[in-house]
């Protein structure tokens, strides 16, 4: 296996997520360092936590908001954030967000209270 990936999102089929509809790169890696969503949110996504993993948001598109541990937080287009495991969090609005979890996501570790 070469040292490096490519992934053309266009061409990853959508899944449904609490967030909205997700794609997602390289969940196949051996080594799971970490993957990348495209993540597409046209609403309000559900609150969830992650036990284990950290989440790199780039906010692509849209005006809205993450509710980080129930607080408000205004984003749009290049706004970036870092949700460390353990922060309930969701995004409002109609929202283009990249999301990189590190280590590579894991459905197992999706939690709602």
């Amino acid at each position: 296996m070469p040292n490096y990936r490519i992934v053309k999102f266009d061409e990853v089929k959508p899944v449904p997520c609490p967030c909205g509809v997700s794609r997602r790169a390289f969940l196949d890696d051996p080594d799971r360092p970490a993957s990348m969503h495209l993540l597409q949110v046209d609403g309000e996504a559900a609150t969830h936590y992650h036990k284990n993993s950290t989440e790199l948001y780039l906010v692509l598109e849209g005006e809205g908001r993450m509710d980080l541990d129930g607080e408000p937080v205004p984003v749009g287009p290049m706004t970036a954030l870092m949700i460390k495991p353990g922060c309930r969090h969701r995004a409002v609005g109609k929202l283009k967000i990249i999301v990189v979890p590190i280590p590579a996501f894991d459905p197992d570790d999706e939690w709602t209270d």
